[in-house]
């Protein structure tokens, strides 16, 4: 489990474990010294990985291994490789934001070197010493950017000339963050195609929540929560606005439209891609989300139901400090990982009010 002790991650971790898988967690805490970096803590309470690890054992009776490292440092990864020998890897272990990359050319560099190299890294390791495992790699949804047409799960069917192929999809990513991680596709997609590796890159949308099975049987296995503008998603970021009577703050227009889903089901699709791997040399992309949602009408529906629960919640545009379009067509799928089963947790009022109180 790279970046096993993140956002996604540790939550990631414990239900694999629960579920008897045998759980590695590999981190270099860049996501906690970023917050340091920023300012930026976590609402809830962050308890150290190791802490978090013998809570779990506690709780659970598991064990979860965890080795601490650098992605980018060749021989520390290929140590990993050697010693645990893995079936699967979930690959999180990567800079998360958009707005972190675009601070300044120190952080898009330090951004493109650590998720780049670092996917690198991982894939020489798997080629040289666990050529049979399947990677699980955490892509997003921005790498499409924002097309005229329907936006399709990794490839698209090209006719040109009379001729026609099977293509991946082009790419429009809006930030050094983005532009990132559709390197770590080509590059994985090569490593496919070239070497016979086995993967699935998850093209998640935006996760909102923060409560799992597992994080709600001990304080001490909470994930983190932010809600800052450069680490917080949306939905959580809005419901903090809202208790704290601060206007819920929508860029532009408000009509960017994205696909979200519940962090109860970024686990679950992880799960089932582990679960019903790659076949040798396949490379796979799911569009990880369960719906889709413009900014205004997430706003909207945070201040209606805060209302409801009596909060000063209010719907306030400000400009847009990002280079996009306000407004625009999106309609992406998203039938492979229900194919597999995926039961989504959708988003409402209950949901919404939940994530309030």
């Amino acid at each position: 489990m790279l970046g096993g002790d993140g956002y996604l991650g540790w939550p990631t971790a414990m239900h694999l474990s629960a579920a008897g898988h045998e759980v590695t967690v590999v981190d270099n805490f860049l996501r906690r010294a970023m917050a340091t970096e920023l300012g930026a803590d976590s609402l809830t309470p962050i308890q150290s990985l190791q802490e978090r690890i013998r809570a779990w054992k506690a709780v659970s009776g598991r064990n979860i291994d965890a080795v601490i490292g650098d992605l980018t440092d060749p021989y520390f990864v290929d140590q990993v490789f050697k010693e645990v020998r893995p079936d699967g890897i979930v690959h999180y272990g990567e800079q998360p934001s958009a707005p972190y990359s675009m601070i300044d050319r120190k952080h898009a560099v330090l951004t493109q070197r650590n998720n780049v190299e670092g996917t690198l890294n991982v894939l020489f390791a798997m080629r040289d010493f666990a050529s049979d495992a399947h990677l699980m790699k955490l892509g997003t949804m921005g790498e499409y950017g924002t097309p005229d047409i329907d936006i399709e799960e990794g490839f698209i069917e090209i006719n040109h000339k009379g001729r026609s192929d099977v293509l991946p999809y082009p790419k429009l990513p809006g930030s050094m963050y983005h532009l990132s991680k559709v390197h770590d596709s080509h590059n994985i997609h090569f490593a496919c195609r070239v070497w016979n590796l086995r993967a699935t890159d998850l093209n998640q949308g935006v996760v909102y929540g923060i409560r799992t099975d597992e994080t709600d049987l001990d304080e001490r296995l909470c994930t983190r929560f932010d809600y800052d503008e450069v680490f917080g998603t949306a939905l959580n970021r809005f419901c903090v606005q809202a208790v704290v009577g601060y206007p819920l703050t929508v860029y532009g227009k408000g009509g960017q439209t994205r696909g979200f889903l519940n962090i109860v089901d970024t686990i679950q699709c992880v799960r089932l891609a582990l679960e019903n791997p790659a076949s040798a040399g396949e490379f796979r992309v799911f569009n990880q989300f369960t719906e889709q949602f413009s900014v205004r009408d997430l706003a909207l529906h945070v201040e209606r139901v805060g209302e409801g629960l009596g909060l000063n919640a209010e719907v306030k545009g400000v400009q847009d400090p990002r280079i996009e379009a306000e407004e625009h067509y999106y309609n992406a799928a998203h039938t492979k990982l229900l194919e597999l089963g995926l039961k989504p947790h959708l988003l409402d009022d209950d949901v919404v009010a939940h994530l309030l109180q």
